[in-house]
């Protein structure tokens, strides 16, 4: 079974990283997609936030990761994926993609949303969060990688 984990990953944290360890273990292939979407504006390129997923990943031969824009359901198509794999932090997270999850079967029917629940250590963890933390200097610690922390300080700190 393939499965995909769409997101935006800017930056990649370690609440991604669980829901990524945890769905590479209940299919053959997992596609890490990244998405271009249109209403955010990202403070990593589309190539960058891949270049960090990858390096936080490192090499795992089940894992692929890339990008997508347009329609979630064309991607899934294109990949032969039949399964989106979407992380949950709090009810509001549901509210949203259980909307989405809704439409996209309106648009493809035989596409399926799996929910995942992430590590109750990484429930008030978003990127957001992390990148206003690292803009203003406060520690980074524990909410990202250890192999990209420096990485995403030099973006969004100039390299202070």
């Amino acid at each position: 079974m393939i499965c995909v984990y769409p997101g935006s990953f800017d930056p990649v944290t370690n609440g991604h990283l669980d829901i990524i360890n945890r769905a590479v273990r209940i299919c053959d292939k997992l596609i890490v997609a990244v998405g271009s979407n249109e209403t955010k504006k990202p403070a990593f390129t589309t190539a960058e936030r891949i270049e960090l997923i990858r390096q936080a990943v490192g090499f795992e031969p089940c894992i692929e990761v890339t990008s997508f824009s347009g329609l979630l359901v064309d991607f899934l198509k294109k990949t032969g994926a039949k399964t989106v794999i979407k992380g949950l932090r709090a009810m509001s997270d549901f509210e949203y993609e259980f909307q989405m999850a809704l439409l996209n079967k309106s648009l493809e029917p035989d596409m399926e949303t799996l929910f995942m629940m992430t590590g109750v250590n990484y429930s008030y963890l978003s990127s957001s969060a992390v990148k206003e933390i690292a803009r203003n200097g406060g520690k980074i610690d524990g909410l990202v990688p250890d192999c990209i922390k420096q990485r995403i300080f030099e973006k969004l700190k100039g390299g202070k």
